[in-house]
């Protein structure tokens, strides 16, 4: 696939993303919860796509970053659609039978294994992704740096979960807004046509 097709794609993910997080945040029903999970476990397949179609230096000599880079993007991937299927199949519909789960079970709580995993997908593995990707992108595209700071980002908003789950949102800008700048200014580059 192409890296201005999966950069499309990107646009339409994360615009789905942001649009869950608003209706989740306002409407907060249990069909706006239903498309947040899944749209956030496409978010995790599309992150993987996004990492391997970023524009890369002509002669690759740091394909162990690369390499890096998908592995922990994967394994994003992985964390957060265990952690939304789990919540999507058996604790949600649990819940809404009226039957009683612990907190450390349940999304959008903390501490909670749900949120745990969640955060370890999106905060160390997609930064430490973010970070690697870096250290590969075409200096042309001029994303070394947005790359990085995407990736601190994340790192802050895991690390800053320990201490208080409200420094948890910093990490939203690492991997939603900053994807979608990303996205937006490979499209706009006349040199990756």
């Amino acid at each position: 696939m192409k890296t201005k097709t999966v950069m499309k794609i990107g646009m339409f993910v994360g615009s789905a993303y942001f649009l869950s997080v608003f209706l989740t945040m306002f409407a907060g029903n249990s069909i706006s919860e239903i498309y947040m999970h899944i749209v956030t476990m496409l978010s995790g397949i599309y992150m993987v796509l996004f990492v391997i179609a970023l524009p890369e230096r002509k002669e690759n000599t740091k394909q162990f970053y690369k390499i890096l880079a998908i592995t922990c993007a994967s394994v994003c991937m992985v964390l957060t659609n265990i952690s939304h299927w789990i919540t999507l199949a058996a604790i949600q519909p649990l819940m809404e039978n009226g039957i009683s789960v612990p907190e450390y079970l349940q999304s959008g709580t903390w501490p909670s294994l749900i949120m745990a995993i969640d955060y370890l997908g999106w905060g160390l593995f997609m930064g430490l992704s973010f970070v690697c990707s870096a250290f590969f992108a075409d200096p042309e595209a001029k994303l070394k740096t947005l790359l990085f700071l995407c990736g601190i980002l994340c790192l802050i908003g895991f690390f800053g979960s320990l201490i208080s789950p409200f420094i948890w949102l910093v990490a939203p800008m690492g991997y939603g807004v900053g994807a979608l700048i990303i996205g937006i200014k490979v499209l706009l580059s006349k040199k990756l046509s």
